[in-house]
């Protein structure tokens, strides 16, 4: 009976982590829509809370390929609530973890110093941006409370390493075998 009520507490309290644990998609005309899209689809796939805020004034997006997406609310709302993690689709220094992908390890992260003393990956392109370039051939790097990586071919890896990350192995490899993806 006692491994039952344990068993049972543990999961509750999985259960009420996942419900509460905020993460923040911020969207903008020409974002890279696979990267959006990829990370905000395996994000709810862990059943974690993802809101997705425009930048823009109003929901709908243009992104980089002309596909319309839309956001749940504007940053401006969603500026008001507290989050466990910003996610950055191609477009605060804190202990919090934050993750950024493409462009924006190198245009975002880096300028704001938000990589020091980290390792990272970006778009190839943008790698020599970064200080330490030791990681840069990566497809995702995980450093303490960074998570970055290197563009659209690398969505699904960025976004089952976040998932890892904050809802364990087991919950990434469930979900990794769900969609059929093997890692490289």
């Amino acid at each position: 009976m006692e491994f039952l009520i344990t068993s049972n507490v543990k999961v509750l309290g999985e259960i009420l982590y996942l419900l509460f644990f905020q993460i923040l998609v911020p969207i903008a005309n020409g974002s890279e829509e696979m990267e959006a899209v990829m990370i905000i689809d395996i994000l709810r796939r862990a059943n974690a809370n993802v809101v997705v805020a425009s930048v823009e004034d109003k929901l709908e997006i243009l992104a980089s390929r002309r596909i319309k997406l839309v956001a749940d609310v504007l940053i401006d709302e969603a500026a008001k609530l507290s989050y466990d993690l910003i996610v950055l689709p191609k477009q605060k220094e804190s202990n919090r973890p934050y993750s950024a992908i493409s462009a924006s390890p190198a245009l975002v992260l880096e300028p704001h110093g938000l990589l020091k003393g980290k390792k990272a990956t970006a778009f190839p392109v943008m790698c020599n941006k970064l200080s330490d370039q030791s990681e840069i051939e990566n497809r995702v790097v995980v450093d303490g409370n960074v998570i970055t990586s290197r563009g659209p071919g690398t969505s699904t890896e960025f976004a089952l390493a976040i998932v890892e990350k904050f809802f364990g192995r087991n919950k990434a490899l469930e979900l990794a075998k769900i969609m059929l993806f093997t890692r490289t």
